[in-house]
């Protein structure tokens, strides 16, 4: 038995315009910069610039900022759910992801303000209306976060 590798989303720009169309996500909250590959039924690989202006930095913690986990988690759903709306081919269609669990998170190290986030997550399970998905945030091949989530599909 062989097996497939997944082929690239063709015709799909997923620089910030492509990540605008695809997440209804806007600033402060979106967190996720650019896609740098993408995989349907498979993986997304994207990119979370993280800067000092970012204003959870403010209290985050003065005078050593840190980005919360949380919004590490947060960035990795979203890298995710451009992952679920590009491979069942739902944008434009007003139906969105949203998180149902978390299960599984691990902070491995902190993540400063100044260093690229690199988000990667994938397919566990799909299913037309929940999907399952692991996640892992790293910055310069060293692992900041883990986890596995799942999130439905539903109407905006």
């Amino acid at each position: 038995m062989s097996e497939e590798t997944p082929t690239p989303v063709e015709g799909k720009s997923l620089d910030i315009t492509g990540i605008l169309a695809a997440l209804p996500h806007r600033y402060p909250m979106l967190l996720v910069d650019r896609v740098v590959s993408l995989v349907a039924d498979g993986q997304i690989h994207a990119v979370k610039a993280v800067s000092f202006n970012e204003g959870f930095f403010q209290g985050h913690f003065p005078g050593r900022p840190i980005m919360p986990g949380v919004l590490q988690i947060e960035a990795l759903a979203q890298a995710a759910g451009i992952l679920a709306i590009e491979t069942l081919g739902l944008a434009g269609t007003g139906k969105l992801v949203y998180f149902m669990a978390i299960e599984e998170a691990k902070f491995r190290a902190p993540v400063e303000p100044g260093v690229l986030l690199d988000l990667e997550a994938g397919f566990i399970q799909k299913r037309s209306r929940v999907c399952k998905f692991w996640g892992k945030a790293s910055v310069n091949g060293k692992v900041t976060c883990e986890v596995n989530f799942t999130a439905m599909i539903a109407d905006s």
